[in-house]
């Protein structure tokens, strides 16, 4: 294993773990004699960092240690859990830092980013779990991770061996256009006469105008279209309020790692066509249909001008109707959005993929029992997923179901989810909704909570309470737009070549963002003209973009 330059970094581990030593002391918890070796009285003993919550909603007398999944690993596995340590956010970061640094690793533990793994592989301190893999998942596991197309898997692997088991992340893309649909009622706006979901910029932008001249929002100072300062994200999670959908129309994507027609690694934030979607945005800005105060508004001002009705449309995931667009409903009974995304020239929409991945379980290299990492996620992302009577089968789960208990509480705070995993749960909602499977079948009980909140809201729309509108419209309408265009074939994906970190974009890249957010409000406001963006371009690669640019190349390089 190559060295090089981590042992830079694990020295600066050190310091942290030196500043923090005193408290994980008070966080650690001191093991029996038993938990110092792999098996007590017969018993597996499994040595585990637990990332946890300030609120696990855990019943009287349960704790991270013993509760009831770790009861069910000890009944089905034989495997008694011992936390290491416990931790949540910063906290829980430190612990790992220490455990890397010293060497001196639990059983088993998260870590949160793919660089962290590369450290404990180049300093051989994790187990090769490549044939333990491949002997001892089930079936429905190795689909899981099948459904990313080697993806998710490749991002745990390092010289073809896989050295941990990668949570996995489904797509939630395109970046909708959600617009008032009783505003467009009200003023005979026609948008999208075909029904498929799909806008032009022209729809968009007449409907953006209709809003203003008309106001029928009633304000007297009607927003036409707001977006927030920072215009993008590197997530589509994080899709609302930014240009990630018109970015899309020039097949383009901001902050995201790409290869370029060349061949070439390049940043999706300096390519042509986000040129091209900034010139769009300064149009509008120039016409008065972007929100003329674009650029100094705070998130919390954008939200008050949807809530207040002084805007009707909004950029978002699917969904946004949850914890944004529900404080409408809450002003205004008769609300109601519809979901739109806009198409490209050729009738298609651009989409990147996410990080699959994001956090990983590690396994101590020379531990004793390194299947039981892989058993642990058959009982839990198989076993439990697809039972079909969960009271019946595992009857304390069920009550931590009904009761919320936190899903920090399993031993692998991770989620393992199909790539489709979005379209999953849409299916067996409507599948419930539409009468067509029992409510029972669906596994999921937050899915089932959605079709009970729909069947609700679709009884009597009008009284409906607001949270019951805010499933109806994420779901039925934000997944139920997902859902139709996948069927369509609809959406064109391309997949970013890199998603982690270098030691330059670890120094540099906040000064990047900031450059980039600075640049774009100058070029949108027309503080700069559209041809500035080629000195951003030159800036950017000159304060840092260029040598980091050149660190994926690198790290490629070595992982082909």
């Amino acid at each position: 294993m190559k060295n090089n330059s981590v042992f830079k970094r694990i020295t600066m581990l050190s310091i942290v773990s030196v500043m923090t030593f005193s408290l994980v002391a008070c966080v650690e918890k001191e093991p029996s004699n038993a938990a110092d070796s792999a098996s007590e009285n017969g018993e597996k003993v499994i040595k585990m960092g637990r990332v946890t919550s300030a609120n696990p909603k855990l019943p009287e007398g349960d704790t991270y240690e013993d509760n009831a999944y770790t009861r069910l690993v000890e009944e089905k596995l034989g495997a008694k859990i011992v936390n290491a340590f416990e931790g949540e956010g910063e906290d829980y970061t430190r612990q790992v830092a220490l455990a890397i640094s010293s060497g001196e690793l639990p059983d088993m533990m998260r870590v949160d980013s793919r660089e962290e793994l590369k450290e404990l592989v180049e300093n051989d301190l994790i187990a090769d779990l490549s044939d333990v893999y491949d002997e001892n998942a089930s079936d429905y596991i190795k689909d899981i991770y099948n459904s990313y197309d080697g993806r998710s898997l490749e991002d745990a692997s390092f010289d073809g061996r896989l050295m941990a088991l990668p949570a996995t992340i489904g797509d939630e893309a395109p970046n909708m256009i959600w617009i008032r649909k009783d505003w467009t009622e009200k003023l005979g706006l026609e948008i999208d006469a075909d029904g498929d979901r799909l806008i032009t910029l022209d729809e968009l932008e007449k409907t953006a105008k209709a809003f203003i001249e008309k106001d029928p929002g009633g304000t007297g100072n009607p927003i036409g279209i707001p977006m927030a300062y920072w215009l993008n994200s590197g997530s589509y999670g994080g899709s609302a309020l930014n240009m990630t959908s018109i970015a899309g129309i020039f097949n383009a994507y901001p902050r995201f790692w790409l290869e370029d027609e060349n061949g070439n690694i390049t940043n999706g934030s300096i390519t042509e066509g986000t040129k091209q979607a900034l010139g769009v945005l300064s149009d509008w800005y120039k016409e008065g249909i972007l929100d003329p105060q674009f650029g100094t508004r705070t998130w919390d001002d954008i939200m008050a001008l949807v809530t207040n009705g002084q805007t009707g449309i909004v950029t978002g995931p699917w969904h946004i109707p949850d914890w944004g667009l529900s404080t409408v409903r809450e002003m205004d009974k008769n609300a109601n959005f519809e979901a739109y995304t806009l198409e490209d020239e050729n009738g298609k929409v651009n989409v990147a993929h996410t990080n699959p991945t994001g956090a990983f379980i590690v396994v101590r290299k020379d531990y004793e029992h390194p299947e039981l990492a892989i058993e642990i996620l058959n009982l839990f992302y198989d076993e439990l997923a697809n039972s079909k009577d969960l009271a019946t089968d595992y009857p304390e789960v069920a009550e931590y179901k009904e009761l919320g208990v936190d899903g920090s509480t399993r031993p692998f705070n991770i989620e393992v989810l199909k790539s489709d995993n979005l379209l999953f749960d849409y299916s067996n909602i409507m599948g419930a909704v539409n009468g067509e499977i029992e409510m029972e079948e669906i596994a999921s009980s937050e899915a089932r909570d959605a079709a009970t909140s729909i069947m609700k809201y679709t009884e009597n729309p009008a009284e409906a309470d607001t949270a019951d509108w805010s499933k109806y419209h994420s779901r039925v309408k934000g997944m139920g737009m997902i859902d139709k265009l996948t069927k369509e074939d609809k959406f064109n994906w391309v997949t970013p070549v890199y998603y982690g970190n270098t030691e330059t974009l670890e120094k540099k890249g906040a000064n990047l963002l900031k450059l980039e957010e600075e640049d774009f409000i100058k070029i949108v406001t027309g503080a700069e003209p559209l041809d500035y963006f080629d000195t951003f371009v030159s800036n950017w690669k000159s304060q840092g973009g260029d040598e980091i640019i050149a660190e994926i190349e690198e790290v490629l390089a070595e992982e082909e």
